[in-house]
């Protein structure tokens, strides 16, 4: 098992490097996490949801996402309360206390379930902790440290983040803040995202070894040159990015929304040689970008709102009568139209909002919710769609609204399968200007063919020259290159032969393995 010593120390990045290292020697392995607390999450091709951290974990094992990898997901809908997921299904919203105290102890077996179901298929299952297991007002009900370390009989491996500072002081801290039991568990530290000459810090981890008593497993360097999907945190070179103009490139701006989910949609944009992507919060940074994105939303009631209140409202609707195209993505979508209601207050408590007005579209929430797997082709006219390639869209839904639109709007995509069956099934809207695009499918942008056709209309319209796909890697191929990186960095930073001991194993099994899906 993986802790760490507070969130965002890189623990869901080491235990996907971990997978890919362990199915490269030959094992057959899975990754686990009890509870995760995240707003993007993934759609299981059983229609299960789950949190995207052990999807992209699961893809570096080289196996197919299961909602038993992360039997509990938690999706903040704001005031101190989330809506629950149970086995890939919503079983309502929580507030906090009531979460911790009521509802927790009783899902204990409902995890221990999940645990041995995946301990069935896999030679090795490696599980990941959530925050710190030091949080002593949590340590009474938590479902998701140590208990399930000692549910497990799990050896824990915890992590600090030293480019923060303060990493040995938040090792040892740790150890004394949980029971004489938990510290025993505790077979080592990692210290991740190092910057720096390694022999400078040697006095360090002398230092920590004798002081604690445990030894540190290894030093693993920050990492620069390839990419790892982010669990719920935008990089802060992302969301801080100003314009900058660029020969030859062109710029799409997210809007970053306070309840921003799924915003994974787009790395294979930021994988495409000639996008810069910018993630916007305010106005003075909104700029003249080439597209602006609209992403989904856990809220999106109370995230249109702070559109207005912010001015990007105001700014996204003059930069479209400008001639800016816009898209929007599930929550996205739903904002663009003329109204949203939500008279049972399933997404908030305001029970009717205006829309941006730029489809003809009317939404209302209900508490049933849509998580499906889908395969769809173009329907749609106008700028990104009348020359769009004809191969399929593939994609998933998570949304809990249903969306009217007028008889003369024509739907952006038609959906051929959901869940594998068969389907008729019209999807989103083109606006009759051509100019906007909205799409309850995420993951659009993951077909190579299409995205590079998005980008290419993009330059056309800016008077560049079109960009063959030739040149650009398949979105899953270049995940499947930065996994092996990762993999080969902290397989050069870690003593593998003492957790390879720990586990009760020799080493790699059967010689190492292409990892291919």
């Amino acid at each position: 098992m993986v802790q760490g010593t507070a969130s965002h120390v890189g623990k869901s990045v080491l235990v996907a490097a971990l997978c890919r290292i362990f199915v490269q020697d030959g094992y057959r392995v899975a990754p686990f996490k009890s509870q995760n607390m995240a707003l993007n999450s993934f759609v299981t091709k059983d229609g299960g949801e789950m949190g995207r951290a052990q999807v992209v974990q699961a893809e570096a094992a080289g196996v197919e996402p299961s909602v038993d990898m992360n039997p509990i997901l938690l999706k903040p809908t704001g005031n101190a309360s989330s809506q629950v997921v149970v086995l890939g299904k919503p079983v309502g919203n929580l507030p906090a206390q009531k979460y911790h105290t009521e509802y927790a102890p009783g899902a204990l077996d409902i995890i221990e379930g999940a645990l041995e179901r995946l301990r069935t298929e896999n030679d090795l299952i490696v599980i990941e902790g959530a925050g710190s297991p030091a949080e002593v007002n949590l340590q009474e009900h938590e479902i998701v440290n140590m208990r399930i370390a000692r549910m497990a009989g799990a050896p824990v491996l915890l992590v600090a983040d030293i480019d923060k500072g303060g990493a040995l002081a938040s090792l040892v801290g740790t150890l004394e803040l949980v029971s004489p039991e938990d510290r025993d568990r505790i077979v080592g530290f990692i210290i991740n995202k190092f910057r720096g000459d390694l022999n400078l810090f040697r006095p360090a981890v002398d230092f920590l070894e004798k002081k604690t008593g445990k030894p540190v497993f290894g030093v693993v360097p920050y990492f620069q040159g390839f990419r790892i999907q982010e669990e719920d945190t935008i990089p802060e070179d992302r969301s801080r990015a100003e314009q900058v103009e660029e020969q030859g490139v062109v710029e799409i701006a997210i809007v970053h929304l306070p309840h921003i989910s799924n915003f994974t949609d787009f790395d294979p944009l930021e994988d495409e040689p000639d996008v810069r992507l910018r993630y916007v919060d305010r106005v003075s940074r909104l700029g003249y970008p080439d597209l602006i994105v609209l992403p989904g939303s856990k809220n999106t009631i109370e995230d249109l709102a702070f559109l207005n209140r912010s001015g990007l409202a105001g700014q996204l609707l003059e930069r479209h009568r400008a001639g800016t195209p816009v898209i929007g993505i599930c929550g996205g979508f739903q904002m663009l139209g003329r109204e949203l209601n939500d008279p049972l207050h399933t997404e908030s408590e305001i029970p009717q909002i205006k829309g941006l007005g730029l489809l003809d579209t009317t939404t209302t929430f209900a508490p049933d919710k849509v998580t499906t797997q889908v395969e769809a082709e173009v329907a749609g006219s106008g700028l990104f769609l009348c020359e769009a390639p004809s191969s399929r869209i593939t994609g998933y839904e998570i949304h809990m609204g249903r969306t009217e639109q007028a008889p003369d709007l024509r739907p952006a995509f038609t959906i051929l399968l959901r869940s594998g069956e068969k389907v008729f099934f019209p999807d989103g809207a083109v606006s009759r200007d051509g100019l906007v695009l909205g799409t309850y499918i995420h993951g659009i942008f993951d077909s190579d063919g299409f995205r590079r056709h998005i980008v290419n209309t993009l330059r056309r319209k800016k008077g560049l020259e079109p960009l063959a796909t030739a040149g650009t890697t398949p979105a899953l191929e270049q995940r499947n290159k930065d996994f092996d990186k990762l993999a080969a960095l902290v397989r050069s930073s870690l003593d593998l032969e003492r957790i390879y001991q720990l586990l009760g194993l020799e080493g790699p099994a059967g010689g190492r393995k292409q990892i291919c899906r």
